[in-house]
């Protein structure tokens, strides 16, 4: 049986294997290619076991060496073909095609056939029986397998390979209708109950189609793109289990698995598109973890959250404020106010954290006290020490007391509204008087000096940190400044000797001697930069330059087969560290592409009746 999807026909084989794995939604699953077979990795931290946040991204697969053979053992030739529900494997013998079953089980269509099967197991334990058998991983991290065919099976062996995995090898002679079933589990019991299989294929097909067919349409320039942004929306959303309360989405499942607190923002702005609850969740799963003094985790994993960090300096890490700034996107584009009074206390404690524990000078301008709390990790900013009061923080803390103001007038707490305006403005008044460089047309970070042992504000020294980047610009988005420094501000951006080149806008200025366009956050483009400077020179008045930087951006993204963590801002190409299958390049690239689409359908003067 076929299932017919205009949207499949566009994404056949964008799903490449290698970087981009095969997933379904909450599943912790993913299926690549190496070589001539196929290999099952976890989306999985196993900190209590490996002792490393990041060992994850270097763990073997559980399952490896998936390979088909003839029935003389020779393996069979594999032509692969992906879509979003399937993958489809032609050999001499048949097809095999594969699809999700559930978030923890694969199931694998057979051919009408006699062949072999055989996988490596990382797993130490293993027990044969007559459909097929079970394979347990023991210790602090422990993880369950079972395989089961309704094929008949003539040969079955399983043999130890080194200290702690398994060789299986089967012999099947597989009649119209048989599948091998692999449920790959934490929990005791299995699912090793085989449906008619083409039920499978159709399910998985239908939850797809019902996806992308649920998103508003772009123009035809970036549909493709588009549509391959929300496979990644829902591919890299993850279940919930243990810290991980809610459905949320990972930065990328292959190289970032967990919930990382700014990502989660830029993630609920696609997801408003089409599923308000889905996008309250993504700021939900970060209030839940709150901490007690007001601080938000900097990441939410399933064993635990990331709160501080000896590395590169000892400090709590967090990650930039703009939950607020989230949170009434959310509310303008479906309004909530229940959602609101829900958030309203927790906001209100996070943005006095940041002006309890993090004015170190009592100049009433936040620092920085982690690198990593900025985002931008490897920024040059960082590199003559910490902490760093930085224009970007006092930025987006401008944003989040302004956008604390409009949740506070509308849930009716009118006295607290006002407040909050005054402190925005005064917030914006104060970068202005001690920030800005009226000679040099920038805002600078400063590195605060503290003496051993602590002192007294009114004795921390600071000085200017002579680095270029974008965060120098940033106090534009505020629309709170004067013309002529805003005028100074895009002069700057423009300047293709410095942020304006073919892909704009680069992390650190091109003729900065700190310009390094592989290296994350020492000159490559991020959209989420360009997300925030599209909005702030709309804002500021410069729409026409926000409206050319947006073009640019969305050409970057549309013209690769993969979205990406960052880009080179001179050719457009991938670093090559950069992470596959990125989680806000795609929201983001999302929410600009309808926006571009829906002025286009109606333009400023154009009536609804024109339109039609």
């Amino acid at each position: 049986m076929t299932f017919a999807s205009p949207y499949f026909d566009l994404l056949k084989d964008r799903i490449n294997l290698n970087p981009i794995p095969f997933t379904e939604r909450g599943s912790r699953l993913l299926v690549t290619r190496r070589n001539d077979h196929l290999a099952v990795h976890l989306a999985e931290r196993w900190v209590k076991r490996e002792n490393h946040l990041a060992a994850y991204r270097r763990r073997p697969p559980i399952l490896d060496e998936l390979r088909f053979t003839d029935a003389q053992g020779q393996p069979l030739p594999m032509l692969i073909t992906s879509f979003p529900h399937c993958l489809e494997m032609d050999t001499p013998l048949g097809r095999f095609s594969l699809t999700f079953q559930d978030i923890e089980t694969l199931l694998l269509r057979l051919p009408a056939a006699r062949f072999g099967v055989s996988f490596l197991a990382n797993l130490d334990q293993a027990q044969p029986d007559r459909r097929g058998g079970v394979l347990r991983l023991t210790g602090n991290i422990r993880r369950n397998m079972a395989y089961t065919t309704n094929a008949r099976i003539l040969e079955h062996t399983i043999a130890p390979f080194g200290e702690s995995s398994q060789r299986v090898s089967m012999l099947l002679d597989a009649n119209e209708g048989s599948a091998l079933l692999v449920n790959i589990t934490p929990r005791l019991g299995f699912n090793r109950y085989i449906p008619p299989v083409d039920e499978v294929f159709q399910a998985a097909a239908r939850r797809w189609h019902d996806w992308f067919a649920s998103v508003p349409p772009v123009l035809d320039d970036y549909r493709e793109a588009y549509l391959f942004a929300w496979w990644v929306m829902r591919a890299g959303l993850i279940s919930t289990r243990y810290y991980t309360t809610r459905e949320a989405m990972t930065p990328s499942k292959a190289y970032y698995v967990g919930v990382w607190q700014w990502d989660a923002f830029f993630h609920a702005i696609a997801y408003r598109h089409i599923d308000p609850r889905l996008a309250q969740d993504q700021l939900r799963i970060l209030l839940d973890h709150q901490r007690e003094d007001g601080m938000i985790p900097d990441a939410v994993h399933d064993e635990g959250t990331v709160t501080h960090l000896d590395y590169p300096v000892d400090a709590d890490v967090t990650k930039p404020p703009l939950l607020a700034w989230a949170a009434w996107k959310l509310h303008e584009f479906a309004p909530d106010l229940e959602f609101l009074q829900e958030i309203y206390e927790p906001l209100v404690r996070w943005n006095r954290w940041w002006f309890e524990k993090n004015d170190l000078d009592g100049n009433g301008l936040c620092e920085y006290q982690h690198p990593f709390s900025s985002g931008l990790d490897d920024s040059p900013l960082w590199d003559e020490g910490m902490p760093v009061e930085s224009p970007d923080l006092n930025t987006y803390l401008c944003l989040q007391q302004e956008a604390l103001a409009r949740i506070a007038r509308a849930i009716g707490e009118q006295e607290a509204a006002r407040g909050w305006e005054e402190q925005a403005q005064a917030l914006a008044e104060r970068m202005l008087q001690h920030m800005y460089d009226p000679q040099a047309g920038l805002f600078w970070a400063r590195r605060l000096v503290v003496p051993s042992g602590g002192a007294a504000a009114s004795t921390i020294q600071s000085r200017i940190v002579a680095v270029r980047t974008p965060f120098n610009l940033l106090p534009l988005i505020t629309g709170r400044l004067p013309a002529n420094v805003n005028r100074r501000l895009v002069a700057h951006l423009t300047d293709e000797r410095q942020f304006w080149p073919r892909f704009p806008v680069p992390t650190v200025a091109l003729d900065d001697p700190h310009y390094n366009p592989n290296q994350m956050w020492r000159g490559p483009t991020w959209l989420n930069v360009n997300y925030l400077l599209i909005e702030g020179l709309r804002r500021s008045g410069y729409a026409e330059i926000a409206a050319e930087l947006r073009r640019r951006t969305l050409e970057l993204v549309a013209g690769q087969k993969d979205i990406y963590e960052y880009y080179h801002p001179e050719t457009g190409a991938n670093p090559p560290n950069a992470a596959s299958t990125f989680g806000w390049s795609s929201a983001l690239f999302i929410d600009l592409a309808i926006q571009v689409s829906q002025e286009q359908a109606h333009p400023p003067g154009r009536t609804e009746a024109d339109a039609r």
